[in-house]
């Protein structure tokens, strides 16, 4: 009896909302005239009648409302909301529907411009740049205390950011020296990259979590899937490419692909990963025949390169191993092992499983894997929670 009253207050509730009233119903019925078998019954008797069949009349009406409105709210429900039930903060679950129909899946439009485009803009903002010299950046280095042996030690890094590389790096013939002022100026630029990339991933699982997004959210969301190359919006997707690329695999790449910082396309365009480019912003190489159509691709600072190298290996196709390797080690709760995913890396170059052999033979001689920790200072205590 109680669920049968709750229930007509609320009928009445929502129809006095609507401007619509028992009374009003009894009187369309009166004038419709419904039979109610009047002579049977007294007056009283007949006011109930009259009542019950109104209630009917306005349950008929919202029973039709809501097989008329429902399709419509799901509709609304499914493109306003996001449920977090299917996404957690590893990638096992959607990982093979992912990787087999989605992961490659790029749209025809999809080009190097639509993928790099913030890229582009971030490295065209006015810098100013200036080139130091070797012996001028290592005396700053000296200065402020940052050297790589403390870095080894204690996993912190001084955020030093140089825009280009010095010419004279080619000059210094202690290799050992050569190689560690390589890294010294490529380190923190490579850990602040992975930063955005976490403080991103941490704000798209926060995003997951919630039942309903806010409109900067599914903004947010937009752009995010447009710079990871993501169509139809999967989110499985966008959480497998979203993550960090190693810093002792990213060092190991830089230096094989620059010889340690002196190669042209280092020097004149800040190329510190040889990636190729077709939009005709580039360098192209010396010894290319004269029909060769791509070019390597050129910046005006350091930084830009990096991220670059991020977006590529996080979007291309030909690196869908090297992602889905990454993510099998989150979903185990592992470090991400360079000397496991370099594996993945054997389309980078021509020379294929030779390359992959040079660059973890890199990691091991020069005990790069003791960088995949550092944090990068002051922002290293606000990242404590991401890692």
């Amino acid at each position: 009896m109680i669920k049968k009253k709750l229930t007509v207050l609320k009928i009445n509730n929502f129809f006095s909302k609507n401007k619509i009233s028992i009374s009003e119903i009894q009187k369309f019925i009166k004038e419709k005239k419904f039979l109610l078998q009047k002579k049977k019954y007294n007056k009283k008797i007949y006011d109930q009648n009259l009542y019950a069949l109104s209630r009917t009349f306005l349950v008929s009406l919202i029973m039709i409302s809501i097989f008329v409105t429902s399709p419509k709210i799901i509709n609304f429900t499914k493109q306003n909301m996001i449920y977090s039930k299917d996404y957690t903060n590893n990638s096992k679950n959607n990982l093979v529907k992912v990787l087999e129909n989605q992961d490659t899946k790029l749209d025809s439009n999809l080009n190097e411009e639509y993928l790099f485009d913030d890229i582009f803009e971030f490295d065209e903002q006015p810098t100013d740049t200036v080139r130091l010299s070797a012996i001028t950046i290592q005396e700053l280095f000296t200065s402020t205390g940052y050297n790589l042996k403390d870095i080894r030690k204690n996993k912190l890094v001084k955020p030093i950011s140089l825009t280009l590389l010095p010419h004279e790096i080619k000059k210094i013939e202690n290799s050992q020296k050569r190689k560690e002022l390589f890294i010294q100026i490529i380190l923190p630029l490579i850990i602040k990259e992975n930063n955005f990339i976490k403080l991103d991933r941490k704000k798209l699982f926060s995003i997951l979590n919630k039942s309903k997004n806010s409109n900067a959210e599914k903004k947010w969301l937009a752009s995010k899937f447009k710079q990871y190359g993501v169509v139809d919006n999967d989110l499985s997707t966008l959480k497998i490419r979203m993550d960090e690329v190693p810093v002792s695999m990213t060092i190991a790449q830089a230096a094989k692909e620059t010889g340690w910082g002196t190669s042209r396309f280092a020097q004149e365009g800040n190329a510190l990963f040889g990636q190729w480019t077709w939009s005709g912003k580039g360098l192209k190489p010396l010894s290319a025949d004269n029909d060769t159509t791509h070019k390597v691709m050129k910046f005006q600072v350091l930084q830009a390169s990096v991220k670059a190298y991020q977006r590529n290996l996080n979007t291309h196709s030909s690196y869908k191993d090297f992602r889905s390797a990454r993510a099998e080690l989150r979903d185990e709760g592992k470090k991400l092992n360079s000397l496991v995913l370099t594996n993945y890396l054997d389309k980078y170059a021509e020379t294929g499983e030779v390359y992959v052999k040079v660059l973890q033979k890199i990691i091991k001689q020069n005990s790069l894997t003791d960088f995949d920790d550092a944090k990068l200072l002051p922002s290293s205590i606000d990242l404590e929670s991401l890692t």
